[in-house]
Parts: structure tokens; C-alpha cells; sequence
């Protein structure tokens, strides 16, 4: 083929896979917020250009240290704010990028003399892995557009080290080492590159090279080890992997990898079932079905290591697939195993080698059909993309908003106490559904009675209900006598504590949830006005100032400064924040009337 034809041909199928990718994933772009997207859209403290500076210097200013990451979603916070829709346009963007940066990585691999019979195969396992269902949760789901970026990242890094193999360029070396810095800092699952890179080598050639293979990408398996234990580091000290849910034995972590591999292999081969969070098996080494699992990945491996002089390709995808899922198999904690053993979101990254190695059977048996026969291959290739398409487009829908993605869950999965207790914070927030958040909370209390954060979720809403705020005030008790250092039990107990008048006692837990969590904005306007009320003008402003400090647009923090000030024969400052109030909240009845009665109207 001529080279411009080609290249036309190239450009018309890029169009055709970022075409059928975006139409897939159209019912994700109309999707909320959900679960914990709040936690990643930036909050109100990192908004600032010193917010951009803590994201990338102080761990556990970020749900997870990925600053890059956490950078990005700073810029688009400028752009859109709160709006979810920029969001779900970039993540999917990201998307589509993955997939077109899959086919040039593969495409490289397919070009030698040896591989070309297959170079077709790199645009079909973009194209499914653009559309296949099992991907929808990284798409459609915002906090997962670490998942989008990082591979982005990931796959170009692979292509400009795929390039420097043939020139030995250092621009070309020090390219794919930036790009594999940029993946770490959006998602440190992207540490496996180095170890998929020494395998696809092997695959090409045959054997590895010491000086020529390995040599080079020493220090990327050192960088990637350091960053990956430092992320494990941040997961259990701020995200909250520790406790008895990570408490797993050795031998019980073999059973889980076993399982796992096994499961996330099954969805991508039939991905029916999907859901957001699927049940946490239990482990039982004593029981030898469970063993069944960990030896047949074993027995396959050992398969495929025999055959690997007539075919290599087998073995060298499902090294990449199970060393891509490593720090998702159990060996690793993190937080998400607390819910389950198994996410969707975790094999995104892993699932391309397992795609390639498809898409070059499927080819290899196009390939063998007698010539007027092949519209076999692309016929079967037709309507398996409009089957992932459609199976995408229906997924998508769970993920639309809170009450439907929780909803859906427990149809499939009624035994999910996170997501009983997650619809029941849906719930809350309506006034008309506040018995069906209770109900909710206790159900997930029947599940698992040991959570202190749904002790403290249904204390909320008892709290709201007539005459019965002793009973939130237990559960409100219940939850520091499971967990004496959770921040929130403290602060909603002694927002109670103050509706019953005993105040003392709320200023004591005001006082430590701020010990526990100083950013706490609420508790610090809170624990302010009482200060103010009980005469200690001056510890209370301070306190008052903090919120203020830590999160400017928070109205009642300067609404109960101009309170203060008021009090301390301070006018016009006090006339300065009650107008700022206005200015966040026009109309605000108080702060109109106290403009009024200060004569400053």
C-alpha cells in the first residue's frame, strides 16, 4: 500500500474507534456526582494557588497522594467548578486517547518481519478495549479518571521506550522516563510498566539482553518500587487501609490472588454481572475448593511456559495480566478491599495485554480462512463491537447518579453493607426519605454492626426527628466506643450535646474532633461561637477565623465573626463581614436583619 492511502486509512479507522468510543459512553456524560468524586473534585481548602502547592507537598492533603492527579483536577476545577460534565468530557477523552495510544503501542510491537501478520490485531484490541463493558466503571466514574490519565501516561511512556529499543536516543529514553514519572504521579499502579517492558522484549526477541534489556530499565523497577511502597504507606495512614478488614493471613492472600485473577479473567471474557461493588467472599484456607483457584493459575502458567518455544505470545500476555493486577490481588492493602475483593476499576490497566493476545487469535484465524471466506473475520468483528457497545452504553445508566448506582448494587448484591449505608446518605439529604435512610443504616448495621461511620450516619438522622436525639447521642457513642479517634462522631455528638444545653461537655469533643482533624471547618466555627457566647472572645474568634481561613466562602463562619465583633464594640468590621455574607448568600435573612439593626442598610 501506498504511503498516503495508508496514512488515510490509519486516520479513517482512528475516527472510527474515537467515533464508536464517545457514542458508547454517551449516557456517562449526563452522570452526577457519586460516592466519593467530592473527595477528588477539589475541595475548598486546595482551591488557592498554596492548595496547589500543599496537593503536591504534604500527603493526605488528597484523598490518595497522586499529584499530578490531583493538579489536574485543580486546572478543571478552574475551568467548571463544581459541574460535573467537564469532568465526564475529559475522563472520557482520556479514554479515547488510551485506546488510540493502544494501537500505536501495539502496532510498533506488530511491525517487525516476524509480527506483521498481526499488525490488524492492534486495532482491534483498541477498539475492545474501547468498548468493553468491564471499562465502563473507569469511565463513567470521576475519581477514576486516575485510571484514564495514568494510562494515558503509561501507554505513552511504553511507545517512546518502544522507540528508544530501536534508536538507543537518549531524547527517546529520557521521553518515555518523564512520561513514566507522569504515570506514577497519577496512579502508582503504573509501576508495573518496567517489568511488562522486560516481558514484551523477551517476546520480540526471544531471550533478554543484560546490558541491552534490563540494564536500562533498572531505574525505572527502583523508581516504581518507591513510589508503589510510599503509596501503600499513604493508603494505610490517610485513606484508612488498616483495621481487621486488612488483617489477612499469608496463606489467606493466596486464596484471594488466586480468586481474583480468576474472576477479573472471567469478566473480560463474559461480562455479565457487572457491578459496582460485588460480595467479599470469605477466605477459608480449610476449604480445598478455595485452593482450586491460586492452582489453576498456576496450571495455566505451567501450560503455557511448555509451549512458549512454538508460541511465546500466550505466556508473555498473561505475565503482563496477572504482574499489571499484582497490587490489586490482595498482597497490597488497599482501602477498596474493605468492600471487596475485587473492582472493576482495578484490572482497566491489565485487561490490554489479555485483548492483544484476542485480537491476534482472532486475526490468525481470519487469517487462515480461505480468501473469500474472510468477511467472516470482519463480520464476527462487527458485531462483537456492537455487542460491547451496547452492553457499555446499558452500563453506563448504574452510574448515572447515587440513589441509582446504590440501588443497582444491592439488587445484585444485597448483602452490601456500604452500599446500604451510601443509599442511606442518599436518602438523608431528601426530607420526605428520612425513616427509608433510617431503615437503610440499620440494614447495613445487621451486615456489619462494627462500622462506626454508619453509627454516626444514623445518629444524623435520628437527630433530625422529633424527640428522639437521645437515641442519636448513643449512636453518636456507640461509634467513639468502636472507634475512639473518628473526627466526625465527635463533632456530630457534640453538635447534639449543645441542642440539650450541655455545653461543656460539646466543647470537650469539639475540641478533640479538632485534635483529630484540624481542617475541620464546622467544628471551628462551632466551637468559635460557644467560646464567644461563654465570654472567651478572643480563643473563639481565633476559631472562627480558622474556618474562615481554611474555607472563605463559608457564610455562617462570617456571619457568626460579624457576631463576635458586634459584641467586642467593633462595628464597622462587623458591618464588612455581614455584608460578605450577602455577597455569598444574598437574600440571607440574618445577615439582612442585622444590617438593619446596625443601621448600616
Amino acid at each position: 500500500m501506498n504511503p498516503e492511502p495508508a496514512k488515510l486509512a490509519n486516520l479513517g479507522l482512528g475516527a472510527l474507534l474515537f467515533c464508536a468510543t464517545v457514542f458508547a459512553y454517551l449516557p456517562a456524560l449526563s452522570g452526577e456526582l457519586i460516592w466519593n468524586d467530592a473527595d477528588y473534585v477539589t475541595a475548598p481548602a486546595l482551591r488557592s494557588l498554596a492548595g496547589l502547592v500543599r496537593i503536591w507537598t504534604r500527603p493526605g492533603a488528597t484523598q490518595q497522594y497522586y499529584p499530578l492527579l490531583h493538579s489536574a483536577f485543580w486546572v478543571q476545577h478552574r475551568l467548571w467548578g463544581d459541574a460535573p460534565l467537564g469532568y465526564h468530557v475529559i475522563t472520557l477523552l482520556l479514554h479515547c486517547g488510551a485506546a488510540l495510544l493502544l494501537w500505536l503501542a501495539l502496532g510498533r510491537l506488530f511491525s517487525g518481519a516476524s509480527h506483521a501478520r498481526y499488525a490488524r490485531a492492534a486495532w482491534l484490541a483498541a477498539l475492545l478495549f474501547a468498548l468493553h463493558p468491564v471499562h465502563v466503571e473507569s469511565v463513567a466514574w470521576i475519581t477514576e479518571q486516575k485510571n484514564t490519565l495514568s494510562l494515558v501516561f503509561y501507554l505513552g511512556s511504553a511507545v517512546a521506550y518502544l522507540r528508544f529499543d530501536g534508536t538507543r536516543g537518549k531524547a527517546d529514553y529520557a521521553a518515555a522516563l518523564a512520561l513514566f514519572l507522569c504515570a506514577l504521579l497519577s496512579k502508582t499502579v503504573t509501576a508495573t510498566l518496567p517489568a511488562a517492558l522486560l516481558v514484551v522484549l523477551w517476546w520480540k526477541r526471544g531471550r533478554l539482553d543484560a546490558r541491552r534489556d534490563v540494564a536500562p530499565l533498572v531505574p525505572w523497577l527502583a523508581i516504581g518500587a518507591a513510589l508503589g511502597l510510599f503509596s501503600g504507606w499513604v493508603e494505610k495512614t490517610y485513606v484508612g487501609a488498616q483495621g481487621a478488614d486488612f488483617e489477612v493471613a499469608p496463606v489467606d492472600r493466596i486464596l484471594v490472588a488466586g480468586r481474583a485473577i480468576c474472576f477479573y479473567a472471567g469478566k473480560l471474557a463474559w461480562p455479565s454481572g457487572l457491578n459496582f461493588v460485588y460480595p467479599r467472599w470469605t477466605v477459608d484456607a480449610s476449604a480445598g475448593g478455595q485452593w482450586l483457584f491460586p492452582l489453576g493459575v498456576l496450571a495455566v502458567g505451567a501450560i503455557l511456559w511448555a509451549i512458549r518455544r512454538r508460541a511465546r505470545g500466550p505466556l508473555a500476555a498473561y505475565l503482563i495480566f496477572i504482574g499489571s493486577l499484582f497490587p490489586a490481588l490482595g498482597f497490597v492493602s488497599l482501602y477498596g478491599a474493605r468492600y471487596s475483593w475485587v473492582w472493576d476499576h482495578w484490572q482497566y490497566l491489565p485487561d490490554i495485554s489479555l485483548l492483544a493476545l484476542v485480537s491476534a487469535g482472532l486475526v490468525a484465524a481470519s487469517n487462515a480462512l480461505p480468501r473469500e471466506a474472510r468477511w467472516l473475520g470482519s463480520g464476527v468483528v462487527c458485531v462483537l463491537a456492537m455487542l460491547l457497545g451496547a452492553l457499555t452504553w446499558s452500563h453506563c445508566a448504574m452510574f448515572h447518579d447515587n440513589e441509582t448506582l446504590y440501588t443497582t448494587t444491592l439488587a445484585k448484591n444485597p448483602n452490601s453493607w456500604m452500599a446500604h449505608n451510601n443509599l442511606g446518605l442518599t436518602w438523608s439529604k431528601l426530607p420526605d426519605r428520612q425513616d427509608d435512610a433510617e431503615a437503610q443504616y440499620e440494614a447495613a448495621l445487621r451486615l456489619k454492626p462494627e462500622i462506626a461511620e454508619t453509627h454516626t450516619n444514623l445518629g444524623n438522622v435520628l437527630a433530625k426527628m422529633p424527640g428522639r436525639l437521645p437515641e442519636a447521642i448513643m449512636q453518636y457513642q456507640e461509634a467513639l466506643r468502636l472507634k475512639p479517634d473518628y473526627s466526625d462522631a465527635h463533632f456530630y455528638l457534640a453538635n447534639a450535646l449543645v441542642s440539650i444545653g450541655q455545653t461543656s461537655e460539646a466543647v470537650s469533643h469539639y475540641e478533640e474532633a479538632l485534635k483529630l482533624e484540624p481542617a475541620m471547618v464546622e467544628a471551628n466555627n462551632n466551637l468559635g461561637m460557644i467560646l464567644c457566647r461563654s465570654g472567651r472572645m478572643q480563643e473563639g474568634l481565633a476559631h472562627i477565623e480558622t474556618a474562615i481561613k481554611i474555607e472563605p466562602t463559608f457564610a455562617p463562619a462570617h456571619f457568626a465573626r460579624a457576631i463576635a465583633l458586634l459584641q467586642s464594640g467593633r462595628r464597622d468590621e462587623a458591618v464588612a463581614e455581614l455584608r460578605t455574607v450577602l455577597q455569598l448568600e444574598p437574600g440571607n435573612p440574618q445577615a439582612t436583619r442585622m444590617l438593619d439593626m446596625v443601621g448600616s442598610r
